[in-house]
């Protein structure tokens, strides 16, 4: 009986998403086929579901999608991309060095590989163009400094996986353990894009006028007073994780209302409008994937899975490796966030076993499903840079090998080298 439940709970949500099926209404609808052949009275499934935004913390993520919003209605991205141009476009290849940096910046305002390759991408990708970069090049860099937003604060993947890991894991110490670990892989992308560059001759950034220069670097800096208000907020103990993105939500508004004037009463609306489609579709998902873990966890599947993977071998090397192969496999045919709700319960305890701390496991996971979005067939960020550059997903994703390369690289140094993401957060709250 508990075989057969398992292969309606998997099997049906497999065949919806094969067939397209939005990947919520897939997770839920496995649960009510599961439940009606367990017996299941459907207001439990209802109940669970409810229970799932039941949490303090999903405050957070509403407000979080809100400032985002505001900064990307709000021309900051443009800022920034002055602000990196100014600090690197002078090298070789400057402005896809730019692009990088840009990515970097944005990332810690939206917390979005969505959102960075859709706001940078549609500046950065045209002017790439318009100086002789190879269209596959620009989108290539584009889409995989994208994921650095998955890493960094306030990333709201990271939230989700807070709550999918029982709400145990500090939201603050996530945010902390993401800061290294999100600036190494920019480096290390940036260090690659540079190398491409000099092969390909391609050309230097422009110089900023000097007259220019301290209106570039005051504007860029309080574009990136957003990120440093939620870090020094939650790190400092003077704000939650809540309030800090509400003190955010009131900064970012003074900033495009007052300081830069680039957002009247309608674009309000227009951001009101963007950001309940955006919650609606998470909160949605996170209801949905509730059920989903839940009739998981009925079932034993985790501790089926764990028994599989130590009985393969019992080394901790090749169990971690086994894991990192799992999850890029199911985020090939499976979205970040929802995978994130149902994966955590599954594979945190295997990782747990075999030594990774919660906490590394987070930012682990957050890279590790972030290869996933810049590569097909359900990568949302390829496409976005596809769509802006006018670009085939063959010959972007050819271009972006040697970018995924270095990200697989740093994923490994993340998972055995545990001091690169945990060595802020024990310096700052002791965890």
């Amino acid at each position: 009986m508990t075989g057969i439940a398992i292969a309606i709970l998997i099997g049906s949500f497999l065949l919806m998403s094969l067939l397209r099926v939005p990947v919520a209404m897939s997770l839920a609808a496995s649960s009510v086929l599961t439940g009606i052949y367990l017996g299941v009275p459907l207001e439990v499934i209802g109940q669970r579901m409810l229970n799932g935004l039941n949490s303090f913390s999903i405050m957070a993520i509403p407000l979080f999608i809100f400032a985002g919003e505001i900064m990307g209605e709000g021309g900051i991205s443009e800022k920034l991309i002055r602000l990196s141009n100014l600090l690197l476009g002078r090298f070789r290849g400057g402005l896809a060095i730019v692009n990088v940096l840009s990515t970097m910046f944005f990332g810690g305002i939206t917390g979005s590989a969505v959102a960075d390759a859709s706001s940078i991408g549609s500046i950065l990708i045209p002017m790439m163009r318009q100086r002789g970069y190879d269209k596959d090049y620009a989108v290539g860099v584009t889409v995989t400094g994208s994921i650095q937003g998955v890493l960094l604060p306030p990333s709201h993947n990271l939230i989700l996986y807070s709550l999918a890991a029982g709400g145990g894991v500090s939201i603050a110490a996530l945010f902390a353990a993401g800061l290294v670990p999100g600036v190494l892989l920019g480096l290390c992308l940036m260090v690659t894009s540079y190398i491409i560059a000099i092969r390909r001759r391609y050309p230097r950034g422009d110089t900023v006028p000097r007259e220019e220069r301290w209106r570039v670097v005051l504007e860029g800096a309080l574009a990136l007073t957003t990120p440093l208000i939620i870090m020094v907020g939650i790190l400092g103990g003077v704000f939650t994780a809540n309030e800090s993105a509400a003190v955010a939500v009131v900064y970012a508004l003074f900033l495009v209302m007052v300081v830069f004037r680039t957002v009247g009463l309608r674009g309000i609306h227009k951001i009101l409008i963007g950001t309940f489609r955006r919650l609606a579709v998470v909160l949605f998902l996170i209801a949905a994937s509730s059920s989903f873990a839940w009739f998981l966890s009925y079932l034993g599947v985790p501790n089926a899975v764990m028994t599989f993977i130590t009985g393969l071998s019992s080394n901790r090397v090749v169990v971690l490796l086994l894991i990192i192969l799992i999850l890029l496999l199911f985020a090939l045919i499976m979205d970040m966030a929802p995978l994130i709700l149902v994966a955590t319960p599954i594979l945190l305890p295997i990782a747990v076993k075999y030594g990774i701390t919660p906490v590394q496991f987070g930012v682990m996971m957050m890279l590790n499903l972030g290869i996933g979005l810049a590569m097909p067939p359900i990568g949302s960020a390829i496409y976005v840079g596809c769509s802006i550059g006018e670009l085939k997903l063959e010959e972007a994703f050819r271009a972006m090998l040697p970018f995924l390369a270095v990200m697989l690289g740093v994923l490994i140094l993340l998972t055995f080298v545990p001091s690169i993401s945990l060595t802020v957060p024990k310096l700052l709250l002791h965890q």
